[in-house]
């Protein structure tokens, strides 16, 4: 039979270059985990050295539009397949020369959050030893979890490659349990994580001019909390004109730097300031057995949200090359590993050292940023203060850009998938341009958000601490029993129930103190 040489080629035209008299040629399987991905039109073209053999490949791909075929084992049992194209023409999967480097810096903007300042105020219900326990438990569980979704993204069995979580969520359990138990989860996280980001980054830098006018206004009329947040979002959206993923490693290493900052900052003034006077560390009474089990787990949902990125971490991974030799679960496990030494090296001191020093009256609300303005913003330095402010809105434009980018990905994916093309740049702008000003507008018109944020989150918990371990039972079948079989399950039915628990946790405080329901009126 003859043989044939197949050429990789990549074409930035409409069409590729083809011989006379040939139909539109298949594609060959390429020798790594992933679709070409420096030019925007990857196409692959066979160049035929005697007769050409005739191919039973459909001229329409199979393969669903969210997944990427893998070099092997398949090329073992297909010669020849098609690419789509469409991987290479979205930002997430758009570039693919991402290292070890950029998955630090992407994982440890997006595990560090302003939800990790207020940890102290678990330790108030839970004290000393079981506060510990259950930062130590949860650090644990949900690095395991990582572990398991780096060594999901790819796989040798099928010849898949899944670059986004619910992708591989639908894949696993069906694209109808996808849209009812993964969607809402992974893109409130998203969407949600955006709105938050902006509150906070508009808050504080209205605290942070307030800071260097010395509390006294630099200008007649100062701007509002409204305007702020309209800065903030403005600043936001320049910074989302970046293209891809990988684009941003800079703006995430920067994030990353700002966020270690802020929190080393904070509780080392805590500490040296010294104990508060008066400060004590009994546990907080309740008045009946209700409220103390409402209680517990209120501090076990603020632990639980302290960790964050789960939704991201295929995505992440998704921008590094991989092949059959150099899988791209090494560099992106080295790449998670670095970045949560750090996240341990601020979580633990900032919940330790801010119980210490704060003890019960750690503020509720805003934990230790609202406390270290209250208890020393008259002794501490105004300076540090205003370094402190400036990193947390660093570090929030940063995070809004990585979880920004899974919600500009499905965006241009609905456009690329209709015209089968890649989004002009204009559209891109535009489509990233109204996220913005949408989330601005939802920050704005709808300010008590943040009141059941504890009901929301409870739905996205099983991102981070259940699907991944039950994902693991479906793919890789251990062993009934084995060990693995046994902590997955373990590990998949506690997060569950976890995630029921902290949901009816939120129902509970909602009907118990109310909500103050104010459209347009933020505080």
């Amino acid at each position: 039979m003859a043989e044939s040489t197949i050429e990789v080629v990549e074409y930035g035209g409409a069409t590729p270059p083809m011989e006379a008299g040939d139909s539109a040629p298949p594609n060959p399987m390429p020798n790594q985990y992933n679709s070409p991905s420096l030019s925007r039109k990857p196409l692959l073209s066979v160049q035929p050295i005697n007769n050409p053999i005739k191919s039973n490949t459909p001229k329409t791909s199979r393969t669903p539009n969210f997944i990427t075929p893998l070099g092997s084992p398949i090329r073992r049992a297909i010669k020849l397949t098609r690419l789509d194209p469409q991987d290479a023409w979205l930002p997430i999967t758009e570039s693919r020369n991402g290292n070890s480097f950029y998955a630090a810096f992407h994982t440890l903007c997006a595990g560090i959050g302003i939800q990790a300042l207020v940890l102290p105020v678990a330790f108030t219900i839970l004290g000393w030893t079981w506060g510990i326990i259950c930062l130590t438990v949860a650090f644990l569980w949900q690095l395991y979890t990582f572990w398991v979704l780096t060594n999901l993204h790819e796989s040798t069995e099928n010849g898949i490659r899944y670059s986004r979580f619910i992708q591989l969520f639908s894949a696993t359990f069906g694209e109808r349990m996808g849209k009812i138990f993964a969607l809402f989860p992974v893109m409130y996280l998203s969407g949600g994580t955006c709105v938050a980001l902006i509150v906070v980054g508009g808050s504080t830098s209205k605290l942070f001019y307030q800071i260097v006018c010395g509390g006294h206004g630099c200008v007649a009329k100062p701007l509002t909390t409204v305007e702020w947040y309209l800065v903030f979002t403005s600043a936001a959206v320049v910074l989302s004109q970046l293209p891809n993923l990988n684009s941003i490693a800079g703006v995430s290493l920067v994030g990353a730097v700002t966020a270690i900052g802020y929190c080393t900052m904070m509780w080392i003034v805590s500490v040296t300031e010294g104990r508060l006077d008066g400060v004590s560390y009994d546990r907080v009474k309740p008045n009946n057995d209700t409220e103390w089990f409402f209680g517990v787990l209120n501090a076990l949902g603020i632990i639980a949200f302290a960790f964050r990125g789960h939704n991201v971490t295929l995505e992440i991974q998704a921008t590094m090359p991989s092949s059959e030799k150099k899988p791209s679960r090494v560099p992106m496990w080295r790449g998670v590993l670095a970045a949560y030494l750090l996240v341990s090296l601020c979580l633990f001191p900032l919940a330790i050292g801010g119980y210490w020093a704060y003890g019960n009256k750690i503020p509720e609300n805003g934990g230790m940023l609202a406390a270290i303005y209250a208890f020393h913003g008259r002794d501490a330095s105004q300076s540090v203060l205003g370094l402190i402010s400036l990193f947390v809105i660093i570090n929030a434009l940063s995070a809004f850009q990585i979880y920004g980018m899974p919600m500009f990905d499905d965006m241009e994916s609905k456009y690329t998938s209709r015209m089968k093309n890649p989004c002009p740049w204009w559209l891109r702008v535009i489509f990233r341009v109204m996220f913005g000003y949408g989330c601005f507008f939802v920050a704005v018109a709808i300010p008590f958000l943040g009141s059941l944020a504890g009901l929301i989150g409870g739905v996205a918990v099983p991102v981070t601490f259940a699907y991944p371990c039950l994902m693991w039972i479906k793919i890789k079948k251990p062993e009934k029993y084995s060990l693995m079989w046994s902590l997955n399950w373990g590990l998949g039915i506690g997060g569950s129930l976890l995630s029921i628990l902290l949901i009816a946790a939120g129902v509970y405080v909602v009907i118990d103190t109310g909500i103050e329901v104010s459209f347009f009126k933020p505080h």
